[in-house]
């Protein structure tokens, strides 16, 4: 066949596919998934929420493959069909079968199928999910060279049928450091604004000036290409800002899409009426109670908070599994655990039919009665083999434990009833060590204000309020505040007689004293706490005395008191299967090892003692191991390791808010630390080591941190910070070169040799030329030293 003739051929390939009216932004990866599918089965179809893109896939995936299928690729619209009466009909006059037999459609539709090549799109499933299922089965059964590709809120549950589901688009990076403009541009979400945007506002572009606003509306909507969709067109009249600044109320926003597009796909609100009349009376009461949840729930909390009165406790499970075969819940595999979201858009829509029902208050007062509950629980449970399973269960709630805290203490501020008071509080204070091992802290700490602030009986729980408070005001270097809450607590323990009160306030009173330089009274507050929870049983205050107990009389030069202070801590971890404050201990103790010239034990402790908190996200614990590291590469005149380190340091000590929170008393070590290694260094390469340390990330700090990818004794190799270029412009700098005689020794242009310098100087966190030369000479000292 020539060029032409196939040309020809491919011209008259039968399509029944429309013209793509707008361009397809994204979605290799589901492209490729899909078209692997179509190879190995012969029924996909693809699911998800309303509005995520399934018909355009579709379209897009038929588009790619059309070559495959010698008699065409049909799509057939099912959506406007009111019932099952008119389905075979439908996709007979869409495959453009001609011819007046008096035959069922259906019959029609095998005979005209039996030999074809074909790919039939069925678009829009979901309201008649059985009557498809029995089509696609009996076509596939007639035709054995026919494929299926359906679009559906839920797979069509036929033999053989391969289901994909269908994502949101993904969303901009959030948090720090902020990723660069191209970068963000590479995202399918802002990618996406932008294009529609500029087919209503032609100088629209994604700026420096304007990029946190597209991307916090691309956030706001879930990456849902519709929603993404309809708030560009808002751009016709609003700016991005006003369009951000109303998306609380997106169901009014968003709305007046394109005329030519199905009603339901004009507006938001339209959309999720469909799927919601797609449910049954049963699913939309689990969705309504459902949406009380920020941010997903796991089964067992579906069911403590969303069964009552139409719902009994059995049936969750069922409305769950109907509600993400309809993709209204997501299903997310976390561990071993398995755990439900809605998209915001589908949860909002919820709340504001729970809202109409009149049951809100009911069901918010039972999410938070049921977070309350749990957060008691982990307390209870905390020191045991349980714990690292109850600290990442907690990550994984915080979105809702806010919303029980803010339910308690009243929305926006306002005061809450007296009762929800006391419970908020009772929960702020059992959630102590979820503040203290997550990115919380400050989060925390304002929640125990808050409630101390109106919580005012002098009574237990504010005692307890009082010293956990005390706690993270320490973390915080925040001594006044936590000297006057300490204060206070002890005065109720006191009156109430209360073991448990005094031991805790004794010793975070410890802390603080070790935090002024008075060790001797700290010990003697340390003492006195460890009794106390001795005497009523308490491992968990026992195991923190026993740590700040080693810790000072480590300062203090007991050295044999500290190790044998902090190997009772650790039996008493051991014996009840315990792993944060074990790390802790082996911290204290990796100190001690250090001061006693024990290096190699010391280290095997710290790095021991980061893998567990780095598992957890405790960067407190993480600060303080890499602290000890860094001292001990000083030591060992691993300087450029100490440096790194010491830039690593940054990063952690950032994101907990203060320098060695809580262990201020070691400041004297990494101040000692720092000097002997930016004299060793020199002042630029000091510079230089510190800013490659501080430009790594929390991960990557810690991956540093633990050395896991080179044996222990060698020294990391340092990256080179300039390229090869760079360098031989750092050396001519280094000779006394200007900028014309380099560009000249190159033939490089003058501009593009000043260019270079910048960059140079820039990597190096210089601001001189003399500096460059400095630093080469200290490259070539440091490579024949090697």
């Amino acid at each position: 066949m020539t060029a032409v003739t196939a040309s020809s051929t491919r011209r008259r390939r039968p399509n029944g596919l429309p013209a793509e009216v707008n361009s397809f932004v994204g979605r290799r990866h589901e492209v490729a998934a899909a078209r692997q599918a179509l190879s190995e089965s012969r029924s996909v179809t693809l699911t998800g929420a309303g509005g995520v893109g399934k018909t355009r896939l579709a379209l897009r995936v038929g588009e790619e493959v059309a070559r495959a299928f010698r008699d065409g690729v049909w799509l057939v619209e099912l959506a406007t069909l009111d019932g099952p009466g008119l389905l075979a009909q439908t996709v007979v006059e869409a495959l453009e079968i001609r011819g007046s037999s008096a035959s069922e459609p259906l019959r029609v539709l095998t005979d005209h199928l039996h030999d074809k090549q074909a790919l039939l799109i069925l678009d829009n499933c979901e309201h008649l999910v059985e009557e498809s299922a029995v089509l696609v089965e009996r076509l596939l059964r007639a035709a054995p060279e026919v494929r299926v590709l359906a679009t559906s809120r839920q797979a069509l549950g036929i033999a053989g049928e391969q289901a994909l589901t269908v994502p949101t688009l993904p969303l901009p990076a959030d948090g720090e450091p902020r990723e660069s403009l191209d970068a963000l541009l590479r995202s399918d979400a802002v990618r996406l604004f932008a294009e529609r945007a500029r087919a209503v506002l032609p100088t629209f572009t994604v700026t420096e000036e304007n990029r946190d606003v597209v991307a916090a509306i691309c956030r706001h909507v879930d990456g849902l290409p519709l929603a993404i969709e309809l708030a560009a067109a808002r751009l016709r009249a609003l700016s991005a800002q006003q369009i951000l600044d109303l998306l609380d109320d997106r169901f009014r926003l968003l709305t007046a899409g394109s005329p030519a597009v199905l009603p339901r796909h004009q507006t938001l609100r339209a959309l999720i009426d469909w799927s919601h009349a797609l449910c049954s009376e049963q699913e939309r009461l689990l969705w309504e109670r459902a949406a009380v949840f920020t941010d997903g729930f796991g089964l067992p909390s579906a069911e403590e908070v969303c069964a009552g009165p139409g719902i009994a406790r059995e049936e969750v499970v069922d409305l769950v599994i109907g509600l993400v075969d309809k993709s209204i819940l997501i299903r997310e595999e976390h561990q071993q655990d398995v755990r439900y979201r809605m998209l915001e858009t589908i949860r909002q829509y919820g709340r504001d039919r729970l809202a109409a029902s009149g049951q809100e208050d009911t069901l918010r007062r039972r999410h938070r009665d049921h977070y309350r509950a749990l957060a008691a629980r982990v307390r209870s449970e905390l020191f045991g083999p349980a714990q690292v399973a109850w600290f990442t269960r907690l990550h994984l709630e915080h979105a809702n434990l806010r919303a029980a805290l803010e339910y308690s203490f009243g929305e926006h501020g306002e005061h809450g009833h007296p009762d929800d008071i006391a419970a908020g509080i009772e929960m702020a204070t059992d959630l102590l060590y979820h503040w203290i091992t997550s990115y919380y802290l400050g989060e925390g700490r304002r929640w125990l204000d808050q409630g101390l602030a109106t919580y005012t009986e002098p009574d237990e729980i504010r005692a307890r309020a009082l010293w956990a408070n005390s706690w993270l005001a320490i973390i915080q270097a925040d001594m006044p505040a936590a000297t006057t809450m300490l204060k206070e607590s002890r005065g109720i323990g006191e009156r109430l007689q209360n073991e448990s009160i005094l031991g805790y306030a004794a010793l975070f009173s410890g802390m603080v004293a070790m935090s002024d330089g008075r060790a001797e009274t700290a010990v003697k507050l340390y003492e006195d706490a460890l009794a106390r929870h001795a005497d009523t049983q308490d491992p968990v205050g026992r195991t923190l005395s026993l740590i700040r107990l080693s810790l000072a009389h480590s300062f203090l030069g007991n050295s044999s008191l500290a190790i044998s202070l902090a190997e009772e801590c650790i039996a008493l971890c051991d014996a009840h299967d315990e792993g944060w404050h074990r790390a802790y201990t082996s911290m204290a103790l990796g100190v001690e090892e250090w001061r006693r010239d024990n290096v190699e034990r010391a280290t095997e402790l710290e790095k021991q003692s980061l893998r567990f908190n780095g598992s957890l996200g405790d960067a407190l614990g993480s600060g303080v191991n890499l602290e000890v590291l860094a001292w001990i590469a000083a030591d060992q005149k691993r300087y450029r390791r100490a440096a790194r380190l010491l830039g690593c340091l940054m990063t952690v000590w950032r994101s907990v808010g203060a320098p060695l929170s809580g262990y201020g008393h070691l400041a004297g070590y990494h101040d000692d630390c720092e000097a002997r290694t930016r004299k060793a260094l020199g002042e630029p390469a000091f510079t230089a080591a510190v800013r490659r340390g501080a430009r790594l990330s929390y991960d990557e700090a810690l991956a540093y941190g633990l050395e896991e990818d080179r044996p222990a004794e060698e020294e990391p190799a340092e990256p080179a910070p300039l390229t090869r270029r760079e360098t031989e412009i750092a050396r001519l700098v280094a000779q006394g070169m200007t900028n014309k005689e380099i560009a000249a020794s190159l033939v490089i242009a003058q501009r593009t040799a000043e260019g270079h310098i910048e960059h140079i100087l820039t990597k190096l966190g210089f601001n001189s030329r003399s500096q460059i030369a400095v630093w080469v000479g200290e490259q070539a000292r440091a490579s024949s030293e090697a």
